[in-house]
C-alpha cells in the first residue's frame, strides 16, 4: 500500500509543472485547423522542475529554445468545435475540448507554454487516422513506455493511429533515450521505474514529441494562444 501511495505521489508530481485553471469557452475556432492536425506542446528550456515533463525535455532536447514534451491529435466536428484526442497521466487516452488541454498545460512558475499546430504533407487519410482513435478511448496512460501493452503515451498513440492504408506508419520509430545531455539517467526516471518494478526501457523502440515534431512528414500551420 505504501509503495502504491508513493507511486501515485510521483506520478502527480509530474503534473506539478502545471497548474489548473477554470475552463472557459473557446472563442471562435480557427478555421485553418483541420481534423488530423497535430498539436505540439512545448516548455521553455531548463524550466527547472523535477517532473516527467522536464525529464522528457532533458532526454529529447535538440538544443532549441523550446522543448516539445507532448503531442495531441486535433479533430474539428461538424459545428466547427475543436477537440483534442491525446494520452496524458491526468486523463489516459481521452477526447476533450481544446481548452482542457490549455488548462492542463498552464505553467505556474513563470514562462509560457508553446502550442504549435502541424499538418501532414499528405493529409488525405487524416480523418481516418482520427476516427481510429475511438477504439482506444479510455485506455490508461503508458507509464511503462512499452509497445503493445494495452496502454499508450502521447506519441505512441499518434504512431499507432497514423498508419496508411497499405499498413506503413507515417512516423518513424526510434531507440528511446531517457538520459540527459550529459549521459546521466535523471532521478525522476530511476524513481518511477523502480516503483513500477521495471527497468528503464533505454534503447527500446519508441517515439517522442521532439522527434515527431521534426518529421519531414509535417509542416507548420500556426501557433495557438489560449
Amino acid at each position: 500500500m505504501r509503495r502504491f501511495a508513493i507511486l501515485l505521489s510521483l506520478i502527480f508530481v509530474s503534473f506539478g509543472l502545471f497548474s489548473c485553471r477554470e475552463n472557459k469557452p473557446v472563442s471562435e475556432p480557427d478555421p485553418q485547423i483541420q481534423t488530423g492536425d497535430l498539436l505540439f506542446v512545448g516548455i521553455p528550456m531548463n524550466y527547472g522542475e523535477d517532473s516527467m515533463a522536464q525529464a522528457i525535455a532533458d532526454a529529447t532536447s535538440s538544443g532549441d529554445t523550446v522543448n516539445f514534451i507532448h503531442t495531441a491529435m486535433l479533430e474539428v466536428d461538424s459545428l466547427g468545435t475543436v477537440w483534442v484526442i491525446d494520452a496524458t497521466i491526468a486523463h489516459g487516452v481521452d477526447r476533450h475540448p481544446l481548452d482542457t488541454l490549455f488548462a492542463d498545460f498552464t505553467l505556474h512558475r513563470g514562462g509560457t507554454a508553446t502550442f504549435e499546430v502541424m499538418r501532414l504533407e499528405d493529409n488525405r487519410e487524416a480523418r481516418r487516422y482520427v476516427e481510429q482513435s475511438r477504439a482506444l478511448l479510455g485506455e490508461d496512460y503508458d507509464l511503462y513506455f512499452l509497445a503493445g501493452n494495452g496502454r499508450h503515451y502521447c506519441t505512441e498513440l499518434v504512431y499507432d493511429l497514423y498508419v496508411r492504408e497499405d499498413g506503413s506508419h507515417v512516423f518513424d520509430c526510434v531507440p528511446m533515450n531517457f538520459k540527459n545531455a550529459e549521459g546521466e539517467m535523471p532521478a525522476y526516471w530511476t524513481r518511477l521505474f523502480a516503483l513500477l518494478g521495471e527497468s528503464v526501457p533505454q534503447g527500446l523502440p519508441g517515439t517522442n514529441p521532439q522527434q515527431i515534431h521534426a518529421s519531414p512528414q509535417l509542416r507548420h500551420v500556426m501557433y495557438l494562444h489560449p
